[in-house]
């Protein structure tokens, strides 16, 4: 078995190698903070189906819905395995972790590691849902971030970009030096051209959703009353030029869009219903990618303190709503509505304040700069708490056995 010591090395918010233990570590402390019994409900639990379980929101959704729901499934994913020269991806122990935690509770979870958008991954989810769960489906969670997308109807390869719509976009963030200090900058993104925001409504949109849906009713999966939820963020009038109004917003409006028509369809054909989940605000790989969210993160960090909440207790709140534990919290756009302690007018205001006075000199007084690091960090197993980083740690970790 390869050990190795490993300390984290970076371009920016990019780690070039994950932690093993730091990972696991990471999913225990999230399984332990996530509000609920420690004893499963009893009985065979709903199936569920996550698609990007492994980061984020998705792994929140996962452990969220073991603890709170009791479920089985199937979990999808796509990560790195390890290698002689490179670690596995934070996402491949992640996993490996949730596994354990998921076996140890005697919950039959079934972790596949491919392409969500294609229809060979489509094809697998459903023959297994047929061979090992009883033929039918409860719940699907929708949690894909990704920066490609292959259609597999026609073969065409869509790429996603962050740019804001009809003119550049100038904007505050946050970066640091190689020795960790911090500098707020200015940055200048260009506009969308030509067909940049078809191809990132093709990426990021609802069409794989649906096309998901499409599959799996299409081989008589869905139970009676099936439910299905996209994950989405709406985010501060700050980051609104980059975000909502830009390139991926429109994306989350396609998204939005979709889950009206899925709704309208599922409630007449399985009693069922669709649902965007609108979360707050989290130190995520993808979010650490966007213009101005690194700096609106640590400052809103920087106002709520251990108000800020964290993924594992919206995904819980999300789980009691879908599945009737607690009542849906919908807007008027009929999206479940998990970002409203970040929303709120007092909170906003404090951290556009904070915004306008950021700067390099004032950043450390105005934003939780050491959460803000170690929660990047953390991102890859690095700066968690209890594990030796000075110890060998072994790296070869397999991939948990969907054939058991």
């Amino acid at each position: 078995m390869s050990e190795r010591v490993l300390i984290p090395r970076n371009r920016g918010f990019l780690f070039l190698d994950s932690h093993p233990a730091g990972c696991e570590r990471l999913v225990t402390d999230m399984w332990q903070a996530c509000p609920g019994s420690a004893d499963m409900p009893e009985g065979d639990g709903p199936v569920a189906l996550i698609i990007g379980s492994s980061a984020g929101y998705g792994l929140a959704a996962t452990l969220a819905g073991l603890k709170r729901a009791g479920i089985r499934g199937i979990m999808v994913s796509f990560e790195k395995a390890p290698t002689e020269r490179r670690t596995g991806t934070a996402g491949w122990y992640r996993t490996a972790a949730t596994a354990d935690i998921a076996r140890a509770a005697g919950r039959h979870l079934v972790f596949l590691n491919g392409d969500a958008f294609s229809d060979t991954m489509k094809n697998q989810v459903a023959d297994l849902i047929e061979q090992r769960f009883g033929g039918r489906l409860d719940y699907l969670i929708y949690s894909v971030a990704a920066p490609r997308r292959t259609d597999p109807a026609t073969g065409t390869t869509y790429a996603s970009v962050l740019k804001p719509i009809g003119r550049a976009n100038r904007t505050k963030t946050l970066v640091f030096d190689g020795e960790g200090v911090p500098e707020v900058r200015e940055v200048e993104t260009g506009p969308a051209e030509g067909d940049d925001v078809e191809q990132t409504v093709a990426v990021m949109g609802g069409t794989d959703w649906e096309r998901w849906i499409d599959q799996l009713a299409g081989r008589g999966l869905l139970a009676d009353g099936f439910a299905t939820a996209a994950l989405s963020y709406i985010g501060s009038p700050l980051t609104a030029a980059i975000y909502r109004q830009g390139t991926i917003g429109t994306a989350k409006a396609h998204l939005e869009a979709t889950a009206r028509s899925l709704n309208e369809r599922l409630g007449r054909t399985v009693g069922g219903r669709a649902v965007t989940s609108v979360n707050g605000a989290a130190v995520t790989q993808s979010s650490t990618a966007i213009p101005g969210i690194a700096l609106y993160t640590g400052l809103l960090r920087g106002v709520l303190g251990e108000d800020l909440v964290p993924p594992v207790h919206q995904l819980a709140a999300l789980w009691d709503q879908l599945t009737g534990a607690a009542p849906s919290d919908l807007d008027d756009e009929g999206r479940i509505r998990l970002d409203t302690w970040e929303l709120t007018d007092d909170v906003q205001a404090a951290v556009a304040e904070r915004w306008e006075a950021a700067t390099t000199d004032s950043i450390a007084d105005l934003a939780d700069l050491a959460w803000f690091r170690s929660e990047v960090q953390r991102l890859y197993g690095f700066s968690v708490p209890g594990i030796d980083y000075a110890a060998a740690v072994a790296t070869d970790i397999p991939w948990p056995d969907h054939t058991a």
